[in-house]
């Protein structure tokens, strides 16, 4: 039996977490998913050779707006924060409508919540399914590996609310953009790294980051490739940071620098404890795509 002919289907790409073309982290998008087996979404993210393609489908869940699946082009993602925020742009720029004040994603993380801030969009930090201080002797590989001395790190973590996130925290911004690691031998870990920025930084202010970013933030996957601008991570992050304490209710971070890209992530902490991750997204490409 020859192959079923390939369906049009709808198709956009946005770049998450800038507010101008070519400046954040760029996001695949196929809209009416319905039908696709998993095998055809793992192709199709493997052609798109984005971090992340997302696949928007019916939800099973009542309380939720939609259902996505999230696919590297090795695997999928249970939860990750640029494929939220960008698949809910592309959503709503489809003509979605939210059933409540704020948007309800249905991933294999469970829901997640989107609100609407003006023209951006944030999510609620998903808990963390992992925390807690790394083990000494990969605190001594990382370090190694991103050419700094054991003392040069502050603090360690795991961060990790479904993609598995590891950080180091460095003694200064500079610190973390000036670094070559060495991360090729990196195969079953991802690993952030964050810094903090001098008087320049502000603790708070506008969430355009008009103020200046208070950290910079690096993010290096499998084999160590770098990934421009990290929503999951950023989460994580903030999360570890807030734990600590002595962290403002907002604040800006910077990631992306030493990639050409202009990335900023908006943390803002609600009352009630709760996080949110947030920036600007731009649709890109519109279309559709066969599959």
């Amino acid at each position: 039996m020859s192959p079923a002919a390939p369906i049009a289907r709808r198709f956009a790409q946005l770049d998450v977490f800038a507010d101008r073309p070519q400046r954040g982290n760029p996001l695949a998008v196929v809209l009416d998913a319905q039908g696709l087996t998993e095998e055809e979404m793992q192709r199709v993210a493997r052609w798109t050779n984005l971090s992340e393609t997302t696949f928007l489908l019916p939800p099973i869940s009542t309380e939720a707006d939609y259902r996505v699946r999230i696919f590297t082009p090795s695997g999928e993602l249970p939860f990750a924060g640029h494929p939220t925020l960008g698949t809910a742009r592309a959503w709503l720029e489809a003509g979605g409508i939210p059933a409540g004040e704020r948007i309800v994603q249905e991933c294999a993380a469970g829901l997640i919540t989107v609100r609407r801030d003006g023209g951006r969009l944030a999510f609620a930090a998903p808990a963390l399914l992992r925390s807690g201080p790394l083990d000494e002797a990969d605190v001594d590989q990382l370090a190694s590996a991103l050419g700094v001395t054991r003392s040069s790190v502050l603090g360690h973590a795991w961060v990790d609310n479904g993609p598995g996130w590891r950080v180091l925290e460095l003694e200064s911004a500079d610190q973390v953009l000036s670094l070559s690691p060495d991360l090729a031998g990196m195969t079953d870990a991802k690993l952030g790294v964050v810094g903090r920025h001098g008087s320049a930084g502000a603790a708070a202010g506008p969430a355009d980051g008009t103020a200046g970013p208070l950290y910079e933030v690096r993010a290096f996957t499998l084999g160590g490739v770098e990934d421009p601008v990290t929503g999951s991570l950023n989460a994580g992050i903030a999360q570890w940071l807030l734990e600590r304490g002595g962290m403002p209710t907002r604040w800006t971070v910077s990631q992306g620098t030493v990639l050409g890209r202009v990335g900023r992530i908006d943390v803002q902490v609600d009352a009630d404890a709760t996080i949110w991750i947030g920036g600007a997204t731009v649709l890109t490409v519109e279309g559709s795509i066969l599959v």
